[in-house]
């Protein structure tokens, strides 16, 4: 028998990368929010959900969140003055402290909203989610021996390869002496945070927490400071911040940006890939999500 011309193997785990043009359009993007909003606001995110930001960004439609690559968004606030040996002005102040400030997981909201109505806001919001490994349990977890009726009797083989002292009785799942899921305090392990999340306790809370802000009447205020652990990539953001900026020749932002890109494309396998979304709440870029969600 003929092979079948449509019988094609299409490998899933090939995707396009991004290159310079998708930046430089992130850049722009950036820029354009700068000149349309009154206030800029840099939040970084507890438990960080995709589905999650997305209730957010969709509560904040007139809008605008960014969310990825930290030199990228950087470029898109950095300022380049014509007169070289003018005072900075209150906007480049500003922008450089916000810039100082992108170390770590972090993003970037704009908004015309008051700084007191953003406060409130996201104070008030959070939401709770399943716990992933790595996690420090809130609580001890402990089962008692009994029928679990909740499972059904097919993924009695799954919760015994977790861990679970289960058989089948009669084709009910069934516990047969006390189990520990997890002791408060301790790390969770991957079969720890799947076996809660089967049993539907969520431990974790999403929460966006507004770090600092930029606004038009008061400028640059920091707000929640954050004590960010020093890594291989903290380091390199701290260091390259701390140098004096080299002498200002005027040059275009997509100079910088091509200039930048040679020492980004080193790094660019250990950094996320930056994502931004429209005001309708379309994503250009969106992580994968882990299998605990």
């Amino acid at each position: 028998m003929p092979k079948s011309k449509r019988d094609k193997k299409v490998s899933l785990t090939k995707t396009d990368r991004k290159g310079l043009s998708n930046k430089q359009q992130i850049i722009e993007d950036i820029q354009q929010c700068r000149e349309k909003y009154d206030n800029i606001f840099l939040f970084s995110v507890q438990n960080m959900r995709n589905s999650k930001l997305k209730d957010v960004r969709t509560e904040w439609k007139n809008s605008r969140f960014f969310f990825g690559k930290n030199r990228v968004m950087q470029l898109g606030l950095k300022l380049v003055s014509d007169d070289e040996n003018s005072e900075p002005t209150k906007l480049e102040q500003g922008m450089e402290q916000l810039r100082d400030q992108m170390i770590g997981q972090c993003g970037l909201l704009f908004t015309s909203e008051s700084k007191e109505t953003v406060l409130e806001w996201f104070e008030s919001y959070q939401a709770k989610e399943f716990a992933r490994s790595g996690f420090r349990a809130t609580k001890t977890v402990k089962l008692e021996p009994g029928p679990l009726e909740e499972f059904s009797h097919a993924i009695e083989p799954h919760l015994r390869a977790l861990g679970m002292p289960t058989k089948l009785d009669r084709g009910i799942v069934t516990l047969y002496k006390d189990f520990t899921v997890c002791e408060k305090g301790k790390v969770l392990t991957p079969e720890q945070a799947r076996i809660l999340k089967l049993l539907n306790k969520p431990m974790a809370k999403f929460k966006v927490i507004i770090n600092c802000c930029y606004t038009k009447t008061n400028g640059f205020e920091m707000i929640n400071k954050r004590d960010i652990a020093v890594t291989k990539k903290t380091s390199k953001a701290v260091k390259k911040s701390s140098k004096p900026e080299a002498a200002k020749n005027g040059k275009k932002v997509d100079d910088a940006m091509s200039e930048d890109e040679e020492e980004e494309e080193d790094d660019d396998e250990d950094e996320d890939e930056a994502m931004e979304q429209d005001d309708d709440g379309d994503e250009d870029d969106e992580e994968d999500e882990d299998e605990d969600d």
